[in-house]
């Protein structure tokens, strides 16, 4: 079976590379397997950025392209099986994880969490790589 590139895109016009023609999608399904698109505060489409200056709601807009994305992919928020999430300060963890636990009641993901010193905008504070795996009585 060949891998279904979800959401296919192109960076050129976008917020992150505008001038750049980048070719990448939100997500990439191989078999049951599901591998997201970093997501943060940008919108679906690329063109603006929700909570500047407030991680938690940069998480929550990543949490709701993280449902939608799976969704088109095929698969639930239920299907979470490994996320790694990225913030620019130790602090934000606080903030950012009761909305993740928002959005995953009993998914109990594998999860890594990563402070760093800067994402791919300076206003990005949150970002979150998901894996899922679709079970194969749905597959």
């Amino acid at each position: 079976m060949a891998h279904q590139r979800i959401l296919p895109k192109s960076s050129k016009g976008g917020n992150i590379f505008p001038d750049i023609d980048y070719r990448t999608c939100k997500a990439v399904r191989a078999g049951n397997l599901v591998f997201v698109e970093g997501q943060t505060g940008l919108t679906m489409d690329n063109t603006s950025f929700v909570g500047e200056g407030d991680p938690a709601a940069q998480a929550d807009n990543a949490m709701k392209n993280v449902k939608i994305i799976l969704e088109a992919a095929g698969a639930r928020m239920e299907d979470i099986c490994k996320i790694t999430t990225y913030v620019t300060d130790i602090s934000y963890r606080d903030l950012v994880y009761p909305v993740l636990a928002k959005h995953m009641p009993d998914v109990h993901p594998c999860s890594t969490g990563v402070v760093v010193k800067a994402l791919g905008k300076p206003y990005a504070d949150f970002e979150i790589d998901v894996f899922a795996v679709i079970p194969d009585d749905r597959a």
